[in-house]
C-alpha cells in the first residue's frame, strides 16, 4: 500500500496557536546537485511532533535544499501561529549565514536566504541551532523519502 504523500502526514492545525515551535529542517541532493528533497519535523515546545514535511525538489543541489526544508518548516510554523521559533539543522552553512557568522555569496541562495530571513523576521523570538546530523534524523528522513517517493 503507497503512503500518504509527506505534506498530507500533517493534521490540520490547533484550533489554539501554539507559542512556540521547534523546526527540523534538512536538505538532501544524490549526486549535488542531483535529485533533492527537503524535509522539515515540526514539533511544540515539549517536543511532541505537530508535523511531518517533505517536498521533492527536482535536480538541486544539497545547500539549496537546505534551504528548502528551512523555508517548509518556518512556513509551517506561521499556519500554526506560533510566536517564537528554535530552528534545528545539521548545516552549518545554513545556520551561520542565518545567523550572520558567514556572508552568502551564492547568487542562487540569495532568493532563499532573503526567504528565510523575512520569515524568521515575523517571529517575536528566533533561537538557531547547528546540531548534529544523528539528531536531525527525522528531518533527514523527510527529505530522503521526498526523493524516494517524488512527493
Amino acid at each position: 500500500m503507497a503512503r500518504a504523500p509527506a505534506e498530507a502526514l500533517s493534521p490540520p492545525p490547533p484550533s489554539e496557536p501554539l507559542p512556540r515551535v521547534r523546526v527540523y529542517s534538512d536538505g538532501a541532493a544524490r549526486g549535488n546537485p542531483g535529485p533533492a528533497g527537503a524535509g522539515a519535523v515540526v514539533t511544540d515546545a515539549e517536543g511532541h511532533v505537530v508535523a511531518r514535511l517533505g517536498r521533492f525538489l527536482g535536480t538541486q543541489t544539497n545547500n539549496h535544499a537546505e534551504y528548502m526544508g528551512l523555508l517548509l518548516g518556518l512556513k509551517h510554523a506561521k499556519v500554526l501561529g506560533a510566536r517564537e521559533v528554535d530552528v534545528y539543522a545539521d548545516s552549518e552553512l545554513l545556520i551561520r549565514q542565518l545567523g550572520g557568522q558567514y556572508q552568502v555569496k551564492s547568487a542562487t541562495l540569495r532568493p532563499l536566504f532573503d526567504e528565510a530571513k523575512k520569515l524568521l523576521s515575523g517571529f517575536a523570538r528566533v533561537r538557531l541551532h547547528h546540531i548534529p546530523r544523528a539528531k536531525n534524523a527525522d528531518a533527514d528522513a523527510m527529505s530522503n523519502r521526498a526523493i524516494d517517493e517524488r512527493m
